[in-house]
């Protein structure tokens, strides 16, 4: 690898010396190789236009054949051939140019370099739309050679570190960020063409609050305190609902100190929405309105396909509740147990099921229950309804089910993909709930939430009823993509350091 960059270091300086400049400062070029691909797609065989392109792209292949030579040149669009003829390059020649322009691309251009290119279109003997290079130019002089395979990296470590790498040699990858983008844009334009506003809120926070997560902590040397990296936008977002907003969202960066799988990056995208006047019920209509019409505009229809599995995202989706998926699964009615957290855990271990520890009440089992023999299964959006009050401590009671709260999640390909509730309004019920979780965290909890003072005296100063809603969008585009793990679909994901970095 040293010999070859030294090899093209001195290629560079070679170029400099034929009065070539291996770094340009600018190139504008006028055309896209799959612009042009699909406006000459019935130029005939061995036919030319004379008309002149100008592009820009980097060179993935090269072939040289005595007085002919073949080029692969890839730009954001796609690919196309340059048709390097050594007679004709030298009718564009400088007067006494030596060495030719044709040796000199032959000679000092590698697989790797940028490269901008006028010419001709022409369509080959063998069918292959190409430039025929007059004249061209050297962009920028890469110094380390592709990858061997140019077409794609075996190594799945290696495309998630050198992502630029990735990008170069797989083309599926580049389509894969391209659909995120526009998801996003789309996401973004179907809330605001519904009347919704977006308006950032902190991410530094010196109360991390609105999920029960581990959060980053960071210092602010001026105020000399600690503060947080958000775990959530949702507390800010209620404040400005409580100032009169009635239809706020965010979409933005979270971050949380937890562990990374291939559903789990400890930086993730969301996006946080709230309405008021609205219930969970709306949110789930709000839900399905959004993410099918999503998923129409990035994949051409609600029917996919992720991992073999064919899904199909139209409305209306099935709406069960957690304790009627539970009974289905496994025979246990959680019903009937009351509080009796021990018959409850008795009953678990007789259905060949774990019961953890921290799930001290019958509430938390249930929920236990629920990810071990239904998460997994729920393949079909599925809205899964009406959550134990302990692990929702910022949703509002359920209005007919005592110990539940009007809470949703919404599951495809056995995962979690949005999260929503009818939200918690009442300030004396949701200082109770907080003081429970403070007392948690104070028992060595460091995913339970902390008491936020500003939040709560918020909600005294009166916030109407709400629809708040969480759709996480990294895994939404995994499955507009078809792409196994959450790492594929973020651009940088966050790595464990190789051995020897510093």
């Amino acid at each position: 690898m040293a010999d070859l960059r030294e090899t093209r270091i001195a290629k560079a300086s070679a170029l400099r010396q034929v009065g070539r400049e291996p770094y340009a400062i600018g190139f504008q070029p006028t055309s896209k190789a799959a612009q042009l691909q699909l406006e000459h797609k019935d130029l005939p065989n061995g036919q030319e236009i004379e008309v002149e392109v100008c592009l820009a792209g980097r060179v993935l292949a090269r072939r040289v054949m005595g007085k002919l030579a073949f080029f692969t040149l890839s730009d954001e669009s796609g690919f196309i051939q340059l048709f390097l003829e050594k007679a004709t390059l030298q009718k564009f020649d400088v007067a006494d140019q030596e060495p030719s322009s044709f040796k000199q691309i032959t000679d000092f251009v590698d697989t790797g370099d940028w490269l901008g290119v006028k010419g001709i279109l022409r369509r080959t003997d063998r069918g292959e739309l190409s430039i025929k290079v007059h004249t061209w130019t050297m962009l920028s002089k890469s110094l380390k050679p592709l990858p061997d395979k140019w077409h794609g990296l075996s190594d799945i470590e290696k495309r998630y570190r050198q992502r630029y790498l990735d990008l170069i040699v797989n083309p599926d990858s580049r389509n894969t960020f391209k659909k995120r983008a526009f998801a996003v844009s789309a996401i973004r334009r179907w809330l605001d063409e519904h009347g919704f506003l977006e308006i950032e809120t902190p991410v530094l926070q010196s109360e991390a609050g609105g999920a029960e997560a581990r959060p980053f902590i960071t210092h602010h040397n001026t105020f000399d305190v600690p503060l947080y990296l958000r775990i959530a936008t949702e507390l800010h977002l209620k404040r400005l609902v409580v100032g009169g907003f009635e239809r706020v969202y965010e979409l933005g960066r979270i971050f949380r100190n937890e562990g990374v799988s291939t559903r789990h990056n400890p930086e993730f995208t969301s996006v946080e929405i709230y309405q008021a006047f609205a219930d969970y019920k709306q949110m789930m209509d709000l839900t399905e309105q959004i993410v099918s019409s999503i998923c129409l505009q990035v994949c051409g229809s609600m029917k996919i396909t992720y991992q073999g599995t064919e899904l199909d995202l139209t409305p209306p989706w099935r709406r069960e509740t957690m304790q009627e998926l539970v009974l289905e699964a496994t025979g246990l009615n959680f019903d009937s147990y009351g509080n009796d957290r021990e018959r409850a855990a008795s009953s678990i271990l007789d259905a060949g099921l774990e019961v953890p520890d921290e799930a001290n009440s019958v509430g938390r089992l249930m929920n236990a229950v629920f990810e071990q023999s239904v998460e997994p299964k729920l393949i079909q959006p599925t809205f899964v309804i009406d959550y134990p009050i302990e692990i929702s401590p910022l949703a509002r009671k359920h209005r007919n089910k005592d110990g539940m709260v009007e809470r949703f999640e919404l599951f495809i390909a056995g995962r979690e993909t949005a999260n929503a509730f009818s939200e918690l309004i009442d300030p004396i019920d949701q200082r109770e709930r907080l003081v429970e979780q403070q007392n948690r965290k104070n028992d060595g909890d460091l995913e339970a939430h902390s008491i936020d003072e500003d939040f709560l005296n918020a909600l005294e100063v009166g916030m109407p009823p709400t629809g708040g809603l969480g759709i996480g969008i990294d895994r939404l585009v995994m499955l507009l993509t078809d792409s196994p793990s959450i790492r594929d679909v973020i651009a940088f994901p966050l790595l464990r350091p190789e051995a020897g970095s510093q």
